[in-house]
């Protein structure tokens, strides 16, 4: 289940930029393709959660999501225009968005000992992530399917996969509702916690390097065209950044906590992500891929760190309405206006000729996380240590 979720997601959102530059989109109109999925993360607990939580079982829903899922990605494929391409994207985010918390939740009704074994089935959907670049750069070097000219090949792979998992999903371990009486609005129970300036400092630090990762997800695909990569290797390429982050959660990511501590490793993960970003303004390929490996160490050091922060900050009462917050902020509202922002810098500095002057682009997101690094090890104070059992719920 979990390497189909991901496999979906991981098959388009990686390369479709440089597709969108084919077709003549603006940065502001690649932005916004992208921005729908974070939108759609915004509206899913709103919708999706509750309708599980109370109308259907869960694996009904998420079977019918995404067989729904497959027609619209094949009807968000075949478009050639702004307008059309993101109002087929927007409906279908509409429909995936829910899937991602919903696979989760299976997982945790069915599973005995979640707490230990759920990281372990989650690492699945990394792996589907990178398996799946690496079947598109054989579908794309076998076949040159990146040059159909009838629509996207990736949306399409996409379809493919998608109307797969749905099919799958009926075969899910039968999960009623519960009638659940949770809110939709539970996170703001948790705003109590920004009374406490650090946890204040932690969580203005996620919204801020969330806005900046989307100048690494939206546009490397076509930076890296423009470096001099070959565009059936663009996924596979990519793979290395999931590579690396699979490595540092397996082996890297405990250590450092138990040796450095909460705050210093966190300080390590949002410093990961501007020294990409710097090390993207030397024009070497070979020098760009390999600073792809620091998102194993942004994204570990800071993000699955900041899961487990939450949790040691927040009471049992209160340990799912943080998350909640963490993720409405981040994932929700961060990921949005950062491909805003992201599209607004792009087209800011792109030429006449529609090329990009690349080094000053990311020099942007390079500065601003380096600042939001230094204030955070200036004013952040907490530095509370992880225990065993929060360790091994990673």
């Amino acid at each position: 289940m979990m390497f189909l979720q991901y496999a979906i997601w991981g098959s388009w959102t990686t390369a479709l930029g440089a597709h969108l530059v084919k077709l003549g989109f603006a940065g502001s109109e690649i932005a916004a393709i992208y921005g729908c999925l974070w939108l759609g993360c915004i509206i899913a607990p709103f919708v999706g959660g509750q309708i599980a939580d109370r109308l259907m079982q869960t694996q009904i829903f998420l079977g019918a999501a995404h067989l729904v899922g497959g027609v619209l990605l094949y009807f968000t494929a075949i478009q050639n225009e702004f307008g059309p391409m993101w109002t087929w994207m927007f409906i279908y985010c509409l429909f995936y968005a829910p899937t991602l918390a919903l696979t989760n939740s299976i997982c945790f009704r069915n599973l005995k000992n979640a707490e230990v074994e759920f990281g372990k089935i989650r690492m699945w959907g990394t792996i589907g992530w990178i398996a799946v670049g690496w079947m598109v750069t054989f579908m794309r070097s076998q076949w040159h399917t990146e040059n159909w000219t009838g629509g996207s090949d990736l949306l399409m792979f996409a379809a493919v996969t998608s109307i797969i998992m749905g099919v799958f999903c009926f075969t899910l371990p039968k999960t009623p509702p519960v009638a659940s009486q949770n809110n939709p609005l539970a996170f703001l129970e948790a705003l109590s916690l920004l009374k406490d300036r650090n946890f204040l400092i932690f969580m203005m630090a996620s919204f801020v390097v969330t806005t900046e990762l989307q100048f690494y997800y939206i546009p490397t695909a076509p930076f890296l065209l423009d470096m001099g990569a070959e565009e059936a290797w663009l996924t596979a390429i990519k793979t290395v950044a999931q590579i690396a982050e699979v490595v540092v959660l397996l082996f890297l990511l405990h250590v450092s906590i138990q040796k450095l501590g909460i705050r210093l490793t966190m300080v390590i993960g949002i410093l990961a992500w501007p020294i990409r970003y710097f090390l993207f303004m030397v024009p070497n390929l070979p020098v760009i891929i390999g600073s792809l490996t620091l998102h194993g160490f942004g994204y570990a050091f800071f993000f699955v760190t900041s899961q487990i922060y939450v949790n040691m900050k927040a009471s049992d009462d209160m340990r799912a309405s943080a998350q909640a917050m963490l993720t409405f902020f981040t994932l929700g509202v961060g990921n949005y206006l950062g491909t805003l922002f992201t599209g607004y810098i792009w087209d800011t500095f792109k030429l006449a000729d529609g090329s990009t002057v690349w080094w000053k682009f990311f020099l942007v997101p390079g500065v601003l996380c380096t600042v939001m690094a230094f204030i955070f090890l200036l004013f952040f104070k907490d530095d509370h240590q992880a225990t065993a059992a929060e360790l091994e719920s990673v």
